[in-house]
């Protein structure tokens, strides 16, 4: 039976083997399952193998593998016939087995904090056959601790905060140390705390571990950062313990226990008087050794004579006073301010006022700077009301601006030509006197707006604005008249009373009462048998016929003068002229022929070929006309010395050489010499004619207005005579028209002398079939009846 022998026989077991005597059993004899072969008679088998446990110590250094025990079988007679077989945790990498003695090595060296046992099995094998000569057992090996692990902070090094003037006693902060060693075996894992730095301040708990406050009343203004160093030892601190250490960075945090204070009790301030309202002045600080809130600051102007001029606020950070302008400054009214300011904090502990007050105050002085100013008016702006019909050179009104310097300059005016482009207005330049120098017409602009300037003499950079609004105040200066042109028509079929036309008026004046019109006839109409008019007392007016019985054929248009005036003083008025046509209706009134053509007139003949026909007639008569012949023209008044070309185009002037050979109209000698020559104004080309013209007809005169009066009767005689002359060529036509022909002249020479109208009335005379074109020509026979 295999036995079970201990490395070191002074170590303590759990079990000890047994005498050698009772663990015996039959030697060679295998068996199976508890039973023995042959024919002896069956008996219990005794177990072969000493069940036991195996302790070692950990962190063995020897260079030799270490021993650790032995497994003998009783089998094992000591030929080597048994062979020993190690399986489980570590066997082969960290335990071995001589398979012949049954020596067991540990090869690696054992630390129990990694692993504190392993759990291996043993057997014993013949060494031929490899039959099992035993079950196979289970032993433990133990890994016994030493103490080779310091304690550690696993979460080192630490930070901590705590307020400052804290009591003694004050809990900063907890720490643990841990000791990887057996805290069961022995006192290798039991820890005690000790402060190496940080003493007087702070101390730890020796068996806790917790860090309190050690010194009263610590400031966090004198010293705000302290470094603490904590050693935990284990072997409950004897001597040979191992020890780990760890730094704490204690951080005093701050609490309002210092007041505010200004550096300097008063404080010099200077702005200039030209800075706007809402400038900055300038800004203040009340230190305070505390932070962050504890030294936010609320600034306030408690009393001085400028605490009405200026205003103080804090900046975005709390800790700053920022003073402003609230009212515009004057430098010759008041140069000078003072001002005293407090600054107090605005975050207190009630705990802590027996060291206040938390405040402070300082007086600031602001001195106000002279800056030369432009003029300043008397006022921001000006309203005028201004009638219309204002004569030119009425003073509107008189401005007024200063220097309001203390050198008082003088200030000179104008008017910004801009704001006053149609140039109404003139302002005197020293005087400030605004004035009119253009009519006013309030229904072209009703509204001036004008800019004055006023402007230093001494520094022309000074200059200030103000605006005038002139407000044309209305006049009754418009007459009033018909909205719009009218063109009413009345049926035949109408009869008297009837309603042919409602007429309203418009006037661009506006009367503060409103518009009221009132309508009449205008008096040479007052009587008229055929038409009468209504004032509906609305601005309104009715035509109404008086009779009945229209016909075209009588008369086909009736003009009806309308006198219009309105209410207000001066009255105004006027007369308007209403047309009103005669017109073929049907018989719901509708409007069917105003055209007196239409009775008189084949029903293949329209309107346009009877005015192209009677346009015929006209031009027909007008040439008959001038076939008259008029008397040689010999009067020197009459005595042409140039070349009249065609009426439908014009002449080069003096500059044009083509159109004729100047040369020719004095001497018609000359003319033989140019017979090739065309004009080259015309077409089709006309040869001159002089080389027609015979040399005695030309020749008796002396000097040369009289061969210039021979050519031109010459060529008058020659075009007589001629009737296949060119119609278009002006110099025949002298012997048909001037004073002497029944057409008169024709020529518009001499038109630009005369200031009188054509007359057209021998229209008239051509009878009624003309006399669509007399009314186109505007003449009336008076020996017709009344239109109206």
């Amino acid at each position: 039976m295999p036995v079970f022998s201990p490395a070191n026989s002074s170590l303590p077991f759990s079990l000890s083997s047994p005498p050698h005597d009772l663990i015996r059993g039959t030697r060679g004899a295998p068996h199976s399952n508890g039973r023995a072969s042959g024919s002896a008679p069956l008996q219990r088998v005794k177990r072969g193998w000493v069940w036991n446990q195996f302790f070692v110590l950990e962190e063995y250094t020897g260079l030799e593998p270490l021993y650790i025990g032995k497994l003998h079988s009783d089998m094992d007679e000591g030929d080597g016939s048994i062979k020993y077989i190690l399986t489980g945790e570590g066997a082969g990498t960290t335990f071995t087995i001589d398979d012949s003695t049954g020596d067991i090595h540990a090869i690696q060296r054992l630390d129990r904090e990694v692993k504190a046992q392993y759990v291996l099995r043993a057997q014993a094998r013949n060494r031929l056959t490899d039959r099992p000569l035993e079950p196979e057992s289970e032993f433990i090996v133990k890994i016994q601790d030493i103490n080779d692990n310091e304690p550690k902070f696993l979460d080192g090094p630490y930070q901590a905060t705590v307020p400052e003037m804290s009591k003694i006693g004050t809990s900063v902060i907890q720490l643990t140390a841990t000791d990887a060693d057996d805290p069961t075996y022995g006192n290798s894992a039991r820890v005690v705390y000790s402060i190496l730095e940080g003493q007087p301040y702070f101390s730890v708990d020796a068996k806790t571990g917790l860090v309190r406050v050690s010194l009263a009343d610590m400031d966090r203004e004198t010293k705000e950062n302290y470094t603490v160093v904590i050693q935990a030892k284990d072997m409950g601190g004897q001597l040979g313990g191992l020890a780990g250490t760890t730094t704490i960075n204690i951080t005093l945090t701050d609490i309002n226990d210092n007041p505010p204070m200004f550096d300097q009790s008063k404080k010099l301030m200077s702005v200039p008087e030209s800075a706007p309202v809402g400038s900055v002045v300038g800004r203040i600080w009340a230190k305070d050794r505390d932070t962050g809130p504890n030294a936010e600051m609320k600034y306030s102007i408690i009393d001085g004579d400028g605490r009405d001029t200026f205003d103080i606020s804090t900046d975005p950070t709390n800790l700053f006073g920022i003073i402003t302008i609230k009212k515009p400054l004057n430098f010759e009214n008041k140069p000078s301010y003072t001002l005293k300011v407090e600054g107090a904090n605005i975050h207190l502990d009630p705990a802590l006022r027996h060291r206040g007050p938390f405040k402070d105050v300082t007086i600031v002085h602001v001195s106000v700077e002279d800056v030369d100013e432009p003029p300043v008016f008397d006022s921001p702006a000006y309203y005028i009301e201004l009638p219309e019909d204002a004569e030119i050179g009425t003073v509107v009104k008189t401005v007024s601006a200063r220097d309001p310097d203390a050198a008082n300059n003088t200030v000179r005016y104008s008017i910004e030509r801009s704001s006053d482009p149609g140039k109404y207005f003139y302002i005197e330049i020293t005087s400030g006197s605004l004035m009119t120098v253009r009519s006013l017409d309030r229904e072209e602009v009703a509204w001036h707006n004008i800019t004055v300037l006023a402007m230093e003499m001494n520094n022309p950079t000074q200059i200030a604005s103000v605006s005038v609004a002139v407000k044309v105040m209305d006049v009754n200066d418009n007459p009033p008249s018909l909205t719009q042109y009218f063109e009413a028509y009345v049926c035949e079929n109408a009869k008297a009373g009837q309603l042919i036309q409602t007429v309203t008026a418009v006037d661009p004046d506006e009367p503060l009462g409103g518009q009221h019109f009132y309508y009449s006839l205008a008096p040479e109409a007052a009587n008229n048998p055929n038409f009468t008019l209504r004032d509906n007392q609305d601005n309104t007016a009715w035509i109404l016929t008086r009779r009945g019985g229209w016909s075209q054929q009588d008369q086909t248009v009736f003009y009806l003068p309308i006198f219009i005036s309105d209410g207000e003083q001066p009255v105004q008025s006027s007369t308007s002229t209403l047309t009103i046509r005669v017109c073929s209706c049907d018989q719901e009134g509708n409007v069917m022929s105003c055209n007196a053509e239409a009775y008189s007139l084949p029903a293949s003949l329209s309107r346009g070929a009877l005015i192209a026909i009677l346009a015929l007639m006209i031009l027909l008569m007008l040439s008959l006309r001038t076939h008259r012949k008029k008397p040689y023209l010999c009067d020197e008044e009459e005595n042409v010395h140039e070349n009249i070309v065609r009426y439908d185009d014009e002449g080069g002037g003096e500059e044009d050489t083509e159109a004729f050979d100047i040369a020719a109209m004095w001497n018609p000698r000359e003319a033989h010499h140019h017979l090739g020559k065309m004009r080259q104004d015309m077409l089709p080309e006309i040869e001159s004619l002089s080389r027609y013209v015979p040399q005695a007809c030309v020749m008796g005169g002396g000097g040369g207005d009289s061969n210039v009066h021979g050519y031109v009767l010459a060529k008058l005689l020659e075009a007589d005579m001629d009737p296949c002359a060119p119609p278009y060529d002006s110099l025949q036509t002298y012997a048909y028209e001037g004073e002497g022909s029944v057409a008169e002249s024709l020529s518009s020479l001499q038109s630009g002398t005369s200031n009188t109208d054509h007359e057209y009335d021998y229209l008239n005379d051509w009878g009624p079939r003309f006399k669509k074109l007399a009314e186109m020509y505007g003449v009336l026979d008076t020996n017709n009846p009344p239109l109206w």
